[in-house]
């Protein structure tokens, strides 16, 4: 299938995927079904990917990046996503990627020094910790309890969250609290830089989880008990979290959309090839019409998603709102690559469910995708109120007749 991508975009992709087989892949092998692969062969893949010109290639190369826009970057991202190891490779997994991101958007100069620039060389980690438990901010942020409370030249943090991915490893929390209890909390909440070794973070647990076995990532749960952070590490506007963490969240649900389809367009490569050589009943499984079928439809459908979202991203680079565009992406990519995988792994039989393919640990993964940057129902929501908006007022008054 050809898209609009341009010329820099398809060639970088192209050297991405030529990387992700050539060098991630292998060590990919290597630890399937062993546990999560090693911090110094992380870097290892880091440090060819440097050589290659494909490091963080979402940053400016001011941060030792490789400056593509950010409609050039979603293919490339679809490329380092066909393997697990593939994003951490190129320095584009989440949440480190999003909240770059932020920095680079929101950050002062002195913040970008002290966390973007060793952020951006993988010399530390950082997380976003919004979820609250239970009664918190999660699907429904509104709900937000964690405050932050100005005393003199300090901002003092009280509060509880969970499900902060790769928490209990980051080294900077990017920290939603409110800030003016008398506001709506869509415009009372503001973003802080919390150095995850500053008095009063208590990392509370890892939150056993489906998926992350591979690459080791998990979500913690933490306390924030009487935090004191110096007022410069506000990040953004005071009273604008909210809006600072959609302008961080629109680009990355459509990130997190290209490095699952990666992963789904593995799979079926995986599967093809296997009932390609897989024999039953007389012939390979490959030349009946039911898988043929399977492969086609998961194909179709793969590439409605990969254009709704290079439709989103149109609107993002042209500083257009496409609220709407970006949560149909969200929840289409989702639930097609998670139907894909699970049709790669019903064609692949018992190997589908083990662990000498990626396909299990493919199918562990992509099941939070449905769920992570806004459920599916949360994102349908916000459709449905819209397209209510958009009622015609002739079509009612037509009905109002009828039923008279």
């Amino acid at each position: 299938m050809e898209y609009d991508d341009t010329e820099r975009a398809t060639e970088f992709a192209a050297r991405t995927r030529e990387f992700v087989a050539e060098e991630v892949i292998p060590v990919e092998r290597e630890v399937l079904g062993t546990g999560p692969v090693s911090e110094e062969r992380v870097e290892s893949l880091r440090e060819a990917a440097r050589e290659r010109g494909l490091y963080a290639p979402h940053l400016p190369e001011k941060y030792g990046g490789q400056g593509l826009s950010y409609r050039d970057m979603l293919p490339v991202f679809e490329a380092a996503g066909r393997s697990l190891l593939g994003p951490a490779a190129l320095r584009v997994e989440a949440p480190d990627e999003g909240n770059m991101h932020t920095l680079e958007l929101v950050g002062t100069e002195e913040q970008k020094e002290e966390w973007l620039e060793p952020l951006a060389a993988g010399e530390i980690r950082s997380g976003f910790s919004m979820t609250e438990p239970i009664q918190g901010g999660g699907s429904d942020p509104k709900m937000l309890e964690t405050e932050a409370e100005k005393q003199g030249d300090e901002w003092v943090l009280d509060g509880h969250k969970w499900w902060t991915t790769q928490g209990s490893e980051a080294d900077v929390l990017i920290v939603m609290a409110r800030t003016d209890h008398e506001a709506h909390p869509y415009a009372g909440c503001s973003l802080f830089l919390v150095p995850s070794d500053a008095d009063g973070v208590e990392i509370v647990r890892e939150i056993p989880h489906m998926g992350g076995e591979l690459t080791g990532t998990g979500h913690a749960e933490i306390r924030y008990d009487d935090v004191q952070i110096p007022e410069e590490n506000l990040l953004g506007e005071r009273d604008e979290g909210f809006t600072h963490a959609q302008e961080r969240l629109g680009p990355a649900r459509l990130t997190h959309c290209m490095r699952y389809s990666g992963m789904a367009e593995r799979a079926l490569d995986v599967a093809k090839a296997y009932i390609s050589e897989r024999e039953a009943f007389g012939e390979p499984i490959a030349e009946k019409q039911a898988p043929r079928f399977t492969i086609a439809e998961a194909e179709i459908d793969l590439h409605a998603a990969r254009t709704m979202v290079r439709h989103a991203a149109r609107g993002i680079d042209s500083g257009r709102e496409v609220r709407i565009p970006v949560a149909m992406a969200k929840v289409f990519a989702a639930n097609t690559v998670q139907e894909v995988i699970d049709d790669c792994i019903q064609l692949c039989g018992g190997n589908g469910i083990g662990k000498d393919l990626p396909l299990a640990d493919f199918y562990e993964n992509v099941r939070q995708f449905r769920i992570i940057d806004g459920a599916d129902e949360v994102h349908k929501r916000v459709i449905a109120r819209e397209a209510f908006e958009d009622v015609d007022p002739s079509e009612i008054e037509a009905i109002t007749r009828y039923g008279e």
